[in-house]
């Protein structure tokens, strides 16, 4: 078991992990960071037509071995009145 940290930005934000999290294999911190970024949409959905989500996984020492970005684009096409 090994211990990673999962950043996470929304195009406004860097959160930085602090104390990760302990996983079994690296394949499973993978999973949970591209888990995590469907949530991050869901969540600034209200906020913007264009938005890009990203996750990184990184050893206690820094060193980043996985990233995953979701783009979010939306936009009314011919929408009535709001």
């Amino acid at each position: 078991m090994s211990r990673y940290v999962i950043d996470s930005c929304d195009d406004e934000h860097l959160i930085l992990g602090d104390e990760g999290i302990d996983f079994d294999t690296l394949e499973d911190a993978r999973t949970a960071a591209l888990a995590a970024l469907p949530d991050m949409a869901r969540d600034k959905l209200a906020t913007g037509d264009h938005r890009t989500f990203s996750t990184a996984v990184r050893d206690m020492d820094g060193t980043v071995f996985y990233r995953a970005t979701l783009t979010l684009a939306d936009e009314w096409l011919n929408a009535p009145n709001r």
